[in-house]
C-alpha cells in the first residue's frame, strides 16, 4: 500500500489540517446531545454545552471538519481539526476502468483545552486502501503527540470559530 506523502494536488489550499478557514465558511452552533439525551439524569452533565461546526468539501478531493466544545459558560473545553481525502489509484485500473482500488487518508488532531489554556490532545494519521475485491479496508492509524505548531494552529482555529460564533438562537 502506497502512502499520501501530501494533499491531493486538486484540493483546495484551506482544506488541509491546521489551515486558516475561508471566510465564506458556515459555521454551525447547536448542543452537544439531542434533547432526549440532555432530559436524562446522565444528560443532566452536558446540559448547556454546544459544538461549532464548520464542515468544508473540496469536491471530490476531501472533505474537513472543525469542531470546537463549549461548556455551559461558553468556554471552550476541546477542538478538533479532521481532513479527509480519498482518490482511486490509477496503477490499479485496466483499460475499463474495473478494478480500481480507493486510497484514503485521515489526519486529525484533536484534544481537551485545559483551563490554564493549555491543549492536551492526539494527532492521528490513517491510511487506508478499499480494495475492489474486498468487503473490508485495510487500516493503519498511527496516533503522535501534537506537535508545538500543532498546538499554536489548534489554538488559532479556536480563537477564530470563537470570533466567527453566532448569537444563539
Amino acid at each position: 500500500m502506497s502512502e499520501f506523502t501530501s494533499r491531493p494536488e486538486s484540493a483546495a489550499p484551506w482544506h488541509a489540517l491546521l489551515a486558516p478557514i475561508p471566510a465564506d465558511a458556515v459555521l454551525s452552533r447547536k448542543p452537544v446531545g439531542s434533547p432526549e439525551i440532555l432530559a436524562t439524569p446522565e444528560g443532566a452533565a452536558i446540559a448547556g454545552w454546544e459544538q461549532l461546526t464548520i464542515e468544508l468539501s473540496a469536491g471530490a478531493a476531501g472533505l474537513r471538519h472543525i469542531m470546537v466544545v463549549l461548556d455551559a459558560t461558553g468556554q471552550a473545553i476541546s477542538a478538533g481539526d479532521t481532513v479527509l481525502y480519498q482518490r482511486k489509484r490509477a496503477s490499479q485500473r485496466d483499460a475499463t476502468g474495473a478494478g480500481d482500488d480507493t486510497e484514503f487518508y485521515q489526519e486529525s488532531v484533536g484534544g481537551r483545552i485545559e483551563p490554564d489554556g493549555s491543549f492536551r490532545g492526539t494527532r492521528w494519521r490513517t491510511v487506508g486502501l478499499d480494495k475492489a475485491d474486498s468487503d473490508e479496508p485495510q487500516l493503519e492509524s498511527t496516533p503522535s503527540a501534537p506537535t508545538e505548531a500543532d498546538v499554536i494552529g489548534i489554538k488559532a482555529l479556536v480563537a477564530e470559530v470563537m470570533r466567527r460564533m453566532p448569537a444563539k438562537s
